[in-house]
């Protein structure tokens, strides 16, 4: 298994089937910077919170150079269902299989109703034009993480 990107290193190339019948290529991506965040699912509370704050501030992220994508284990009909609900400007990646989640190490036991599953942990990685990975935020509590997001997204435009 591959093992997680480390900061300040180039993050590992990968491909991945994402909305509007594209394929987004990592190394595909160079020249701007990059807000990757994993959540756990579409349409579920936490996940729409995060997603909606993403998307009210989408504009100010295209100023500083950053483009926003939103990756879930989520199948792409169910993405084309949330981005359209939610009138998102930025596309999502799925990752059924779990590939980029593992290459980013998000996956985690969780405790749901007294139950262990494996579920994604939220977390949001910046990569900069030159493909590094510059800043990473793990089991990210939604409420003013995308705003941390775009102040550090400014510092790097």
């Amino acid at each position: 298994m591959a093992s997680t990107p480390a900061l300040n290193e180039v993050a590992p190339d990968f491909s991945a089937a994402m909305t509007g019948d594209q394929t987004f290529v990592l190394s595909g991506q160079r020249g701007k910077n990059l807000v990757l965040f994993f959540y756990p699912k579409d349409n579920t509370a936490g996940c729409t919170t995060e997603s909606l704050r993403f998307r009210d501030l989408h504009p100010e992220f295209l100023a500083a150079n950053t483009e926003i994508f939103g990756i879930s284990r989520d199948s792409l009909r169910s993405h084309e269902g949330f981005k359209a609900k939610l009138d998102m400007p930025f596309e999502l990646i799925s990752d059924p299989d779990e590939t980029v989640c593992q290459l980013f190490g998000v996956m985690k036991l969780k405790s749901m109703y007294g139950k262990q599953v494996r579920g994604i942990e939220r977390s949001t990685f910046v990569i900069d034009a030159h493909g590094k990975l510059v800043k990473e935020w793990r089991g990210v509590k939604v409420p003013g993480h995308v705003d941390d997001v775009l102040e550090f997204a400014k510092t790097i435009a």
